[in-house]
């Protein structure tokens, strides 16, 4: 396991899959194992999130001592890494193969990938702080690059329709995920604590002349009467402009190379 000081010295090289853990000697506690510790720290994370996580808590969780935990792992960061790589292994791999062409692999990942960030708000803050290479999380990464390898765009390009995607869905699943704690808790439904917010400013005076260009945009929002409607329809189609520019991209290229020929 990595031991806080080595992520201290070598922060870009620490990940607790890239040690190899000497065994402890004799038997560990009964009734524990990694897969207890860190389903129970999975929990925890999305009760309350990054902040409040610490192996003494954990440990009271568990019904056990705090020295018992050390037995699989050694550090609260090692915990983070294997929970990210628990909640990866949610999305659904069978039903990416089982989608068809790249374009229905592409929904299928972003679909499912959304879901996972707004069921474990934690997850966003920890993208870029952890290597990410557990077992799950790179055959989810592989089944992502399997997709946008097939959307016939050139290997430079590839990375870029990546992210194009990817990021937009870490990006939209983050803010969804966020609104949807706040609404929790300020002890409100999601619709009653959107429609409430937008009567705040849109009632105020200050407000008027700012809001009157995006009048019809809020009007039309406020139309649905459902904000998981709302964030339905527009992942949706933010998700078609994406496919749809990725297509209009290869064939750019295909049309480009015929040029030169």
């Amino acid at each position: 396991m990595v031991k806080a000081a080595d992520r201290a010295r070598n922060p870009a090289r620490s990940s607790v899959w890239l040690e190899q853990r000497a065994p402890r000697a004799g038997g560990g506690p009964a009734g524990l194992d990694r897969d207890r510790i860190v389903g129970a720290a999975v929990r925890m994370l999305d009760e309350d999130g990054l902040a409040k996580l610490s192996m003494r808590r954990l440990a009271a969780e568990l019904g056990v001592t705090a020295m018992s935990l050390y037995w699989y792992v050694d550090t609260k960061d090692d915990i983070i890494e294997f929970a990210i790589d628990m909640v990866y292994g949610e999305i659904d791999l069978a039903a990416i193969d089982a989608a068809g062409d790249w374009r229905e692999r592409v929904r299928v990942l972003a679909l499912d990938y959304r879901r996972m960030l707004v069921r474990h708000p934690w997850m966003s803050p920890c993208a870029g702080q952890y290597l990410n290479i557990g077992p799950a999380a790179i055959a989810v990464g592989s089944k992502i690059h399997g997709s946008i390898r097939d959307t016939g765009l050139p290997t430079a390009r590839q990375p870029s329709a990546t992210s194009a995607v990817f990021q937009f869905v870490y990006g939209y699943g983050t803010i969804e995920s966020q609104f949807e704690r706040r609404a929790t808790e300020a002890g409100m439904s999601q619709d009653d604590f959107y429609g409430e917010s937008v009567r705040a400013f849109r009632d105020d005076p200050a407000f008027v002349e700012a809001l009157a260009p995006m009048a019809d945009i809020l009007d039309e929002r406020a139309s649905h009467g459902s904000v998981t409607a709302i964030w339905d329809r527009d992942f949706d189609y933010a998700l078609e402009v994406l496919i749809a520019g990725i297509e209009v991209m290869v064939e750019r290229g295909r049309t480009e190379a015929s040029a030169e020929e």
